[in-house]
């Protein structure tokens, strides 16, 4: 006789409202083009996703590499427009507004913790798969190192910034130590997927910076391709934690929420985390 199928249930999480105030019916507006921008975190983030989005970053744009003038943070917004992460006419206010939003989660205390509470109101006992895209991979990641009792054990990311030197990796809490982001506590897999034409992913690998290190391997920062499959290989023999960067094709849509939900490597990740429970 067949045992019954387990039912599986899943459920989605808006944080936006955590970019409002308390008692308020909407966010701080964003400025009206990208030569207003005034925050020099928010400068920074939009000239390094402008660098990520030229065809051969090795010639990206000289002037990004001198001190922001409106000029050059215009151009920079420009080339983000024409660019595949945004395909067709989006407006440079909505992507002004998504630079505040990453500012304001790495620069103000209040807005983390309230997003912390909204992935923690949806975490239940069977809560076994935890999937975050783009800052929700950050805000996901996070939350997870806090709370090492929860029953999660698988991660997916996609379209994850969680790489970005200094603007994301260097900010994150618990701090790295050594160059190494700390690994959640309780969390037995992580599979990180990433289009490569997706700015926000400019880091596409994370293994050499999350992934615990297996003892008798040498560091994949140091080591050839067939070590790394080696260190993944045996992390799994030892039914250790283990990270994989998996590369995704979006096609136009790079960093699509729908694109990644429904590719077939996000399918297999969180149908493994599922199955394994």
């Amino acid at each position: 006789m067949a045992s019954p199928r387990r039912r599986t249930t899943s459920t989605s999480l808006f944080y936006g409202d955590v970019f409002r105030a308390p008692g308020t019916k909407g966010a701080q507006p964003a400025p009206r083009s990208a030569a207003d921008l005034a925050d020099p975190y928010e400068q920074a983030l939009l000239e390094a996703w402008a660098a990520a989005a030229a065809p051969d970053p090795t010639k990206a744009d000289s002037d990004l590499t001198k001190a922001p003038t409106p000029r050059t943070l215009q151009r920079a917004m420009n080339a983000l427009l024409r660019s595949p992460f945004l395909p067709g006419p989006v407006a440079e206010r909505f992507l002004l507004g998504v630079l505040r939003q990453v500012r304001r989660y790495f620069t103000e205390d209040a807005v983390r913790a309230r997003a912390a509470e909204a992935v923690a109101a949806r975490i239940g006992p069977d809560t076994t798969v935890l999937v975050g895209h783009s800052l929700g991979s950050v805000i996901a990641y996070e939350t997870l190192c806090t709370h090492p009792e929860w029953p999660v054990r698988t991660l997916v990311t996609t379209g994850s910034p969680l790489g970005m030197p200094s603007l994301v990796f260097d900010r994150l809490r618990p701090a790295p130590a050594a160059g190494c982001g700390q690994w959640p506590g309780g969390l037995e897999r992580w599979t990180n997927l990433a289009d490569r034409h997706d700015v926000v992913a400019s880091v596409k690998e994370l293994a050499d910076l999350f992934s615990p290190r297996h003892p008798s391997l040498p560091p994949t920062g140091h080591a050839t391709a067939a070590a790394v499959g080696r260190i993944a290989e045996a992390a799994v023999g030892a039914s250790r934690p283990v990270l994989r960067d998996v590369p995704v094709d979006n096609g136009w849509k790079v960093h699509d929420l729908l694109r990644h939900l429904t590719a077939r490597e996000s399918g297999a990740a969180i149908g493994e985390g599922l199955v394994a429970g």
